[in-house]
């Protein structure tokens, strides 16, 4: 299994007896031995955080909305003195997509077997009362202020000047969730790529080292000095604008020669096709007459050194040193060079003693300490600097600033050399940044191969761990946000839902009440107007109507058309007083209603905006052309009329018709003296010149007609005559012609004016009782107006019961509502908690095995 990491050896034929015979042939098994289970440990953890991170998209995708998080500082005043630990960091948590939501966190950086990096405040207070173990720096994968940030997946959006309302800040916050989650996908699904990358570097058994830098840093005098011969283009100007790739001539079947890649074909050394070949002598001459050109060549060199001196030909590890053009030269060849490091496993990276980290420089280096903790770093024409010691101290300074690890290595990553001077002579210094180099790239491999792969997944795991961290915090917010609302809406709902039949049974019985109630007291208000009209009463006693006053004889029968109109109106008012104590009955009916809603519906849910005016009652409804009127409006007091029709007793011409009768109620007085129920009404009909009278008029009865009027005493006078020509009625004539006379002027004079109205009365309550009799009890006029009244009432309270119904039943569906709402966010947020604490304890079961891995 070994020897699968030993290409160049077995592609040559020959063993490398220097290496089996050597006394570290057992130090290299062992370094081999461990580097291979580092590398297992590592693939593992690879295909683990892949999977990690392809559930965290398709969570986010199907299940959950993942939240961005921002971490900002506290101001030192809002610091607790509690909070001085020095790894445990508080930081202020809120969203983009939510500027609402603010929590205080405690975030503690990621180490192996930690499950979250982020609890709130509240919580990490709580537990800083216990026992803490004792936390070395060391012990950390990533820096306290490292672990408050993304490395990964950070997002930039941060767009514009803080503070202004139209800058492209402002209006990130205004971006939906769904807008940073799918901008957080996005940078998901490039780790995922970047892991396959990773994966196939790891797997690849060679290694690529970079040489790059700032222009005339002299990185090909470097890479000519590495191989002891001038390949590499020199030249005081810049002149490598291609990405030069050295490897050994073995590779291409011990030919030394130049491959010209085509662009956009795969390269194969055995595929013609696919490069063109030319001569090393070229190399110079392709370079400079292609200077405006991106290309990609491969240079396959000899090296005829022991391969315990070169680099190249080493005998273990294929090995490609990759010249690349200088980073400041322009943009595009500087973003070619960023986009290659990702491929790359050894940055060497070429720095002038001279001009020390430029802007450029400082970028790359900081890009690439993402991934690659450990950089090579030469710092070339170091002999040419008067003041070493003060160059030496100020570059390392720059060092610790843009790659820690590399300055806690330095004396094995960080070289001082002169590569002019070395390519000519051996110097001490660039024999051991050889050394150094060699045994970076091919016996530290796990170092230089495989901890880049390392520190990349460390700062995944950082990131997830903190990604799913923040958004456990926002999934047990929602969570205990649903259980409040669930501990509140429940059992409002519940009691709502007990209580709907109580209501409805409630509403039915005021409102039955009420109908019933106004039907009874108007019948009785009816029907007691009614007995006072039949004894000559008015129905009411109203100042705004009294009796008419008796005029004389000459007036007697417009005195019996006002006495008569004057009763009529007087059950007129009988119904509109009967209708106003309906509006009063049907005001405490609402009042009562309106007690019920607000006994039955929940705080906050809305109330009826409907007002309730008694006056609008019994009014009367548009007429054909649509203009309303009103009887309030009218002078004449309708009341109902027709029983509903809007015309009034008083108002109806066969009410108002009068007659004979009105004056002497012939049939009555008959049934008085001579029916069954003259004992009944002989208090009424005491002995008196009435009764004399009565005889008078009832013999004029015979005669027939009416006493007033031309014809009807013409009449009257031929029957006279007739019976004169009788003897016998001759000798009657004179005693009955006296009584008459007697009788007619003792009614006149002394019973008229009190008898017309209790005649008048009564023939109005006989022709009401007729009327009921023909049309029956409910189209009678006190049934009739009952009935109406009663069906006004309810249907004011039907429509009062109506609006607090319709409310208790929209908010008991809004509380439905919100109470299934509540429910599916408890379950999400349960489900969700439940996956981000999974999830982190799987980042935390690779994470470890990630130390693992490191420290084998």
């Amino acid at each position: 299994m070994a020897l699968s990491y030993f290409p160049s050896a077995a592609r040559l034929g020959s063993p490398q007896p220097i290496v089996e015979s050597s006394p570290k042939q057992h130090l290299n098994e062992g370094v081999q031995e461990a580097y291979l289970e580092h590398k297992t440990r590592l693939l593992q953890a690879l295909d683990s955080t892949k999977s990690i991170l392809s559930d965290l998209r398709k969570f986010n995708k199907d299940a959950w909305v993942v939240r961005y998080p921002q971490l900002r500082e506290r101001t030192p005043a809002s610091e607790p003195a509690s909070s001085s630990h020095r790894n445990i960091l508080r930081r202020s948590l809120s969203f983009p997509d939510d500027p609402t939501f603010e929590a205080e966190v405690i975030v503690r950086p990621a180490k192996a077997g930690l499950t979250r990096s982020v609890t709130l405040a509240t919580i990490a207070d709580k537990e800083e009362g216990q026992a803490l173990p004792a936390e070395e720096d060391g012990d950390r994968l990533v820096s306290p202020e490292e672990a408050s940030d993304f490395h990964v997946f950070r997002l930039d959006l941060k767009l514009g000047a803080h503070g202004s309302s139209s800058s492209p800040a402002a209006l990130v916050a205004q971006l939906e969730k769904s807008s940073i989650a799918n901008l957080l996908d996005d940078r998901i699904l490039n780790a995922v790529n970047h892991l396959d990358k990773l994966r196939s570097r790891v797997e690849d058994t060679s290694s690529k080292v970079l040489v790059t830098g700032d222009l005339n840093a002299g990185k090909s005098t470097f890479v000519n000095a590495l191989l002891r011969r001038e390949v590499m283009p020199v030249d005081q100007q810049p002149c490598t604008t291609a990405f030069c790739e050295v490897h050994d001539a073995s590779e291409n079947g011990g030919k030394e020669e130049l491959h010209i890649l085509k662009e956009g074909v795969p390269y194969s050394v055995n595929d013609e096709s696919t490069f063109t070949r030319a001569s090393l002598s070229d190399l110079d001459t392709i370079v400079s007459e292609n200077e405006n050109d991106s290309q990609i060549l491969k240079v396959y060199l000899t090296d005829p050194r022991d391969p315990q001196a070169s680099l190249l030909s080493n005998g273990i590890v294929d090995i490609s040193l990759i010249d690349a053009p200088g980073l400041n030269r322009d943009n595009t060849h500087t973003t070619r060079v960023f986009a290659r490091q990702e491929e790359i496993d050894v940055v060497v990276f070429v720095v002038s003693a001279e001009n020390h980290f430029t802007l450029s420089a400082k970028e790359f280096l900081m890009n690439a300490s993402h991934e690659k903790a450990y950089l090579f770093i030469v710092v070339n024409k170091y002999e040419q600097i008067r003041d070493k010691a003060k160059c030496r101290r100020r570059v390392l300074e720059q060092i610790k600033q843009l790659s820690p690890r590399t300055y806690e290595d330095a004396e094995d990553l960080v070289h001082f050399v002169d590569s002019q001077q070395a390519l000519h002579e051996d110097t001490p210094s660039f024999s051991n940044l050889e050394s150094a180099l060699r045994s970076f790239v091919l016996v530290k491999r796990s170092k230089s191969k495989l901890a880049p792969a390392s520190t990349y997944l460390t700062k995944l795991l950082s990131d997830v761990d903190l990604l799913v961290g923040t958004n456990a915090i926002v999934a047990q917010t929602e969570l205990d946000r649903a259980l409040n609302d669930l501990q509140r809406v429940r059992p409002v709902l519940e009691k709502m839902k007990n209580g709907q039949e109580i209501l409805e049974e409630t509403l039915e019985s005021v409102e039955d009440h009420g109908a019933s109630r106004t039907r009874m007291r108007t019948k009785e208000i009816l029907t007691d107007a009614v007995e006072r009209v039949g004894q000559g009463k008015l129905g009411v006693d109203l100042p705004s109507i009294t009796l008419p006053s008796y005029p004389g004889l000459l007036g007697i029968w417009d005195y019996v058309r006002e006495v008569r109109r004057t009763l009529l109106l007087s059950l007129d008012a009988a119904v509109k007083l009967a209708e106003d104590e309906a509006r009063v009955v049907t005001t405490e009916a609402v009042n009562k209603i309106s007690q019920l809603g607000d006994e039955h519906l929940p705080e906050g849910a809305e109330r009826s905006k409907r007002v309730f005016m008694p006056e609008a009652m019994f009014s009367v409804r548009a007429g054909k052309k649509g203009n309303r009127k009103s009887r309030l409006s009218s002078g004449a007091v309708v009341a109902g009329g027709m029983y509903g029709l809007g015309i009034g007793l008083a108002q109806r011409p066969d009410m108002l018709e009068t007659t004979f009768f009105d004056l002497f109620d012939v049939h009555h007085q008959f049934w008085v003296h001579f029916g069954d129920d003259k004992s009944e009404h002989a208090e009424d009909m005491a002995v008196s010149t009435l009764g004399y009278a009565s005889v008078g008029l009832g013999a004029l009865t015979m005669v027939g007609g009416k006493t007033l009027g031309a014809r009807g005493l013409l009449e009257g006078i031929v029957r006279i005559w007739d019976l004169f020509e009788n003897e016998t009625a001759r000798k009657w004539a004179a005693p009955v012609l006296g009584a008459i006379t007697i009788g007619l002027a003792a009614y006149f004079v002394i019973e008229l004016p009190s008898t017309v109205p209790r005649t008048v009365g009564r023939r109005i309550k006989a022709s009401l009782v007729k009327e009921g009799e023909e049309l029956g009890e409910e189209s009678s006029f006190i049934g009739a107006h009952a009935a109406r009244v009663s069906r006004e009432t309810r249907k004011v309270l039907r429509l009062a019961s109506w609006d607090i119904k319709a409310l208790f039943r929209a908010a008991m569906e809004e509380h439905s509502r919100e109470v299934h709402g509540a429910e599916e966010m408890e379950k999400r947020a349960k489900r969700a908690l439940e996956w981000f604490r999974e999830v982190a304890r799987r980042a935390s079961e690779v994470r470890e095995s990630v130390v693992l891995a490191s420290a084998a």
